[in-house]
């Protein structure tokens, strides 16, 4: 049952991650912390995760178990739904402690997933990998496990987009572009209409080009050329029009009234402070 696991990792998690291993002990080469998140149908969600202190000796881990219960104590309180789902650390693989470590959270929770995330950066990539852990023994004999890799892939949700969106910007950036700000409601609207617009046009002109036969079809593509047509409403141009314009006001409404409200927010504020002076 565990085999068929899936585990999917917010981007928040590979941030906390790489933080911890930046502000880790210079005698520490490796950093293990405690998973957070849901499970369900065979799905591993990690939303969130802490780093748990911990020393490793040639033949035993010494670990801050009581921190660790404190830290996801005071994390309940704040995010009910999220549950011990497993552990992480620093690296590219097992090691000999990570059955000893593992036995741990295996009390704490059914089925722990065991993530690696490679902080080396080897091949100029931030690995991830996924395990679980593998009975293996015969009957009445001496019992084993085994870390089995299962399948790890990223996930996001929409605020997450554009917080990694922003984080793309300063990618090859000066020192003085390292800090971006959020762009403003109408500015995203309009970046992500250019975006949609070049996108059709290379849809268009892919379309011309098997038209021409320039380009050998591919079934594939056409399938979901289909779906996506066969998706968007059945609309006159003048009904899409109104409809959007119609939209596009309620938005500028909406900005305004809370570019309204904010600015009647800080005159209250100001006339507060100058009548308690």
């Amino acid at each position: 049952m565990a085999l068929n696991l899936v585990v999917k990792v917010h981007p928040v998690v590979l941030f906390q991650i790489v933080d911890a291993y930046e502000r880790r002990n210079a005698d520490s080469h490796r950093v293990i912390g405690t998973l957070l998140g849901t499970s369900d149908k065979g799905v591993v969600e990690v939303t969130n995760c802490f780093c748990v202190p911990h020393k490793e000796h040639a033949d035993q881990v010494e670990a801050e178990l009581n921190y660790a219960m404190d830290v996801y104590e005071l994390n309940r309180r704040v995010n009910a739904s999220e549950s011990i789902v497993g552990w992480w650390a620093t690296g590219n693989e097992v090691t000999n402690h990570s059955s000893v470590i593992h036995e741990y959270y295996s009390r704490e929770c059914r089925e722990p997933v065991h993530l690696t995330v490679d902080t080396s950066l080897a091949g100029a990539r931030m690995g991830l990998r996924a395990y679980v852990c593998v009975a293996l023994g015969v009957p009445r004999g001496k019992q084993g496990c085994m870390f089995t890799p299962i399948e790890a892939t990223l996930t996001c949700y929409e605020p997450e987009v554009v917080g990694l969106q922003l984080c793309q910007k300063t990618l090859g950036a000066g020192a003085a572009r390292r800090q971006v700000r959020p762009a403003r409601d109408l500015a995203q609207v309009a970046d992500a209409a250019g975006s949609l617009a070049q996108l059709l046009d290379q849809v268009l002109r892919h379309v011309e080009e098997v038209v021409s036969g320039a380009t050998p079809p591919n079934n594939a593509v056409g399938r979901e050329l289909l779906d996506l047509v066969s998706a968007l409403p059945s609309l006159a141009a003048d009904s899409f029009a109104d409809a959007f314009a119609s939209s596009v006001k309620d938005l500028l409404m909406v900005v305004t009234l809370a570019q309204l409200i904010k600015t009647q927010l800080q005159l209250n504020e100001k006339l507060t402070l100058l009548t308690s002076q």
